[in-house]
């Protein structure tokens, strides 16, 4: 042992022989908790030859998805474990759990996983060790306290505990602090640390109580996909047959992946956490110490017996990755291995944790441990189906694998019992990804991610590293010096635009930043003018083929639009939740074109092959995103500047609303689609991706005498809001039902086709909504509501904001919610919390300004106009 306050060279640690916390101590003396023997392997059984589900993986979140599949009722779930359960990040895990996520939809994971846990025991008669102190986040700037304060108003409407707290009720929960720079905690009771052994090992005992086999030492040599969609798992002791694998491999998660083909954007992490011996004022207290986050010091510190546990996350450029794994693969022995420790390379938050708790500087050490976690490039798991791949699902890539583990297991079982997600975790998609995921680029991110794992967390983040892809548009070098780029899956895309004398810095903040002017700016450009913007992200789909018509027809809700026209259409799912939102452009007959938004691009394919095959639809699907580059043009006088680069007549009634042709512009061939998500009047320019930069010349050079110029998404975020344009994800996700979400128009209940979903949606309908999707004005100073706020009404949190923004118009905040239904009328007060202050809201009528299309059907009729 040596004190923490003594520089010195940092011991190397061996795989097993040493004093551990208790975690490891358990993991390392092959019995379980409570005196029972080590659980023995049944592979002296006889294996079935079939299997409903095949998971590859032993960890905790492969032994949870065991667990609560058996326990759902599904026969025939298999385990396989390639040497022992725990084995790989599971077993040296500092165990901590938490209620908070800085997201929305992981606080519903986090929360189930410490119900579940806390439940466990009396369930499998598994001791399982869990503390439950609570926890403290530690904010010591003023920043941090806006932090805090915006994470509050997205806790309220959860069921999540969460309180901000004063310094001196962080020093009463926490007496062993040094005061001097905090300002306030945030406080979650319930929360703590569990054994992860003995966590595993009750849900492993769970799993055989309901029938699950988890077969070990069993390594998955090879997996053969087979003509009906099941899979063929090959080891050295026989071969199974199942419905669907499910890749739950830690960080062998890559070598199971290649066995079919695919790259997993995965790498291991070096995580150290530091154990001392005990420590005479905590041995002292009477009752044990709250799990402490001191975000600046960036490191977590808990109790540990009589001691302290400590764990910190190092910058970019310190913290070390195993990208030799990446490359040659992980060494077949490695499991229940480390790495050599590096004290060296956590000694400032070490310093930052004596200087915040100042008896570690007397504390010795007992060990530090260095092991394996495995990191996607941003941070998030890669949880479902995997797009491409028939019946195989992954639930890899847990940087936090103990706190996901028994809310993942239920996720994960509901979707693949019911045929559906149970609720919205994009997030997580593992088609979040692509071709564009180098390993050079999942290397990069997986450095900045682990490094800036404390950082402020603001609205509309960038992060920059390994930027760009391969996925950059054809006028990305044109405009990458005058703008400020956003990423969009793999892709660059402006934000907003630099005009001399503005401040181009990247200045993200919870108020009004240096971007507010020049959005503005953007938005007057597009309502008086002509403005043009990249879109080339969104995804794209060519959909052709004897069937094509009839397979539409049954994956969305509204009607099939006719030859040389496109619509807004929504892919429900069973229980009649909003899947996806796409415009469906009918080219020719039979042919179309599906447009989705960037983030949702494989996630959408996957569903809509999913379909193909299970219905034996005869249709060519071909994902076309890369292929075909986009340019938007909105603005009164977006008119004007087109027809100058075509004969084609785009008048009103010559190129109507929603209208799609093929025509040329400068000679260049494209098809046009007269559709705006600014409301505004507008084309989308649908071409040859390797056409775009002259494309955009041409445009820009033709529009001068009308003033065109560039916007950005922000500018469309507010044009889109003051339209009342509901965006898929935000105002519609596998969470609600588009009936809630005011999607009525577009959702043909009467229409002969038995879309998916239809039969779900009619009983929604007739039981009656409880909420309703709500537009808003606020009455802000310098805060605009993002999304994700809690509403307020007589005191209590009735619903949630879905989006906001400023409104350059009436110079008001806006922002659509989700309130009960009682309270969905117009005129209706309510309050909005922004930073920890209640601004008063009303319900108004939508929109705050109605589209183009319409102004002019109600300017022909002699009505009155909102413009």
């Amino acid at each position: 042992m040596f004190s923490l306050a003594r520089r010195c060279r940092p011991l190397p640690l061996l795989s097993r022989d040493w004093g551990a916390p208790a975690a490891l101590s358990r993991g390392l003396s092959g019995s379980c908790p409570g005196g029972q023997d080590r659980p023995s392997s049944n592979l002296g059984k006889r294996w079935k030859d079939t299997a409903e589900v095949v998971i590859v993986g032993g960890g905790c979140v492969g032994v949870s998805l065991a667990y609560h599949l058996a326990k759902a009722g599904m026969k025939d779930v298999v385990l396989l474990e390639k040497s022992e359960l725990t084995a790989g990040s599971t077993w040296h895990a500092a165990g901590l759990t938490t209620y908070f996520h800085p997201g929305i939809n992981l606080k519903k994971i986090h929360y189930y996983s410490i119900k579940l846990y806390e439940k466990l025991e009396e369930e499998t008669g598994q001791a399982v060790g869990f503390h439950q102190p609570g926890s403290i986040r530690i904010a010591s700037t003023p920043t941090r306290v806006d932090e805090f304060r915006y994470q509050m108003t997205r806790t309220c409407w959860h069921a999540t505990p969460q309180y901000l707290i004063e310094p001196e009720k962080v020093q009463e929960l926490f007496p062993l602090l040094n005061m001097s720079k905090v300002l306030v905690g945030l406080y979650n009771p319930g929360d703590g640390h569990i054994d992860p052994y003995s966590l595993t090992m009750a849900l492993a005992a769970g799993a055989r109580k309901y029938g699950a086999e988890l077969c070990f030492p069993a390594q998955v040599t090879n997996l053969v996909p087979r003509s009906d969609g099941t899979w063929e798992v090959e080891t050295p002791h026989r071969k199974i047959i199942a419905k669907r694998i499910v890749n739950a491999a830690g960080f062998w998660a890559r070598e199971i992946g290649k066995m079919i083909g695919v790259e997993h954007p995965l790498i291991p992490v070096h995580h150290q956490y530091v154990v001392t011996a005990t420590v005479p004022e905590v041995k002292a207290l009477k009752r044990e110490l709250p799990v402490l986050r001191d975000l600046e010091g960036s490191y977590y510190l808990r109790q540990e017996r009589d001691g302290l546990l400590f764990g910190p996350y190092e910058s970019p450029e310190k913290m070390k990755l195993q990208e030799s794994w990446v490359k040659e693969g992980v060494p077949p022995g490695f499991g229940k291995e480390l790495f050599e420790s590096d004290l060296d390379r956590i000694m400032d938050h070490v310093e930052a944790a004596m200087e915040m708790v100042p008896v570690l500087k007397k504390a010795d050490i007992l060990n530090i441990v260095s092991g394996p976690i495995t990191y996607t490039p941003d941070i998030l798991p890669m949880v479902g189906p995997h797009q491409g791949f028939r019946n195989y699902w992954v639930a890899v890539g847990f940087g936090y694998g103990i706190i996901h583990a028994g809310g993942i297991g239920k996720y994960l079982s509901d979707w693949i019992l019911v045929g559906e997600p149970p609720f919205d975790l994009i997030e997580l998609d593992p088609n979040r990804y692509g071709k564009w995921t180098t390993a050079q680029y999942t290397s990069a991110k997986a450095r900045e991610s682990y490094g800036f794992n404390n950082i402020v967390g603001y609205p509309k983040e960038e992060r920059f590293a390994g930027r760009p892809t391969e996925r950059i548009s054809g006028v990305y070098e044109i405009l990458k010096s005058r703008c400020s780029m956003g990423f969009h899956a793999g892709w660059e895309q402006p934000h907003w635009f630099y005009k001399p004398g503005d401040d181009t810095s990247y200045k993200p903040s919870f108020r009004r930043t240096n971007w507010f002017e020049s959005v503005g700016r953007e938005y007057k450009q597009v309502m008086e003018k002509v403005g043009l913007i990249d879109l080339t992200p969104f995804g794209k789909f060519s959909v052709k083929g004897t069937d094509s018509v009839k397979l539409l027809d049954h994956l969305f809700a509204n009607v099939i639009p006719k030859v040389g026209f496109t619509n807004i259409s929504h892919m429900l799912t069973p229980k009649g939740h909003v899947y996806a939102e796409l415009t469906v452009s009918h080219l020719a007959p039979g042919e179309f074109l599906l447009v989705t938004g960037s983030g949702s691009e494989l996630h959408d394919l996957r569903w809509i092959e999913e379909v193909v095959t299970e219905g034996g639809y005869s249709v060519e699907i071909k994902n076309v995103t890369d292929e075909i580059g986009v340019l938007g043009v909105a603005g009164p006088l977006a008119r004007k500047v087109l027809q100058k680069l075509t004969s084609e007549d785009l008048s009103n009634n010559a190129f109507k609303f929603l209208q799609s042709k093929p025509i040329k512009l400068s000679n260049i061939p494209l098809t046009a689609i007269r559709i705006s998500y600014t409301g505004e009047l507008g084309w989308e320019l649908y071409h040859k991706r390797q056409d775009t930069a002259a494309l955009y010349n041409a445009i820009m050079e033709n529009g001068q005498e009308e003033g065109i110029d560039n916007f950005g998404t922000y500018a469309m975020n507010v044009l889109r809001l003051e339209k009342a344009f509901r965006a898929w994800g935000a105002e519609m996700n596998c969470d609600t039902n588009p009936l809630e979400a005011g999607l009525q128009y577009f959702i043909k209940l009467n229409k002969s086709s038995d879309f998916i979903g239809k039969q779900a949606l009619k009983q929604i309908k007739e039981q009656g909504l409880e909420r309703r999707l709500v537009y808003l004005t606020l009455e802000t100073d310098n805060v605009d509501p993002e999304g994700n706020e809690s509403i307020w009404h007589n005191g209590k949190v009735i619903g949630n904001t879905t989006s906001g923004t400023y409104s350059y118009s009436s110079q008001q905040s806006l922002a659509f919610a989700y309130v009960p239904i009682e309270l969905s009328k117009a005129g209706q007060a309510l309050e909005v919390d922004l930073l920890g202050r209640r601004y008063p809201a009303s319900v108004v009528q939508e929109p705050l300004l109605f589209t183009e299309p319409t102004r002019n059907r109600l300017h022909e009729k002699g009505g009155r106009v909102k413009s």
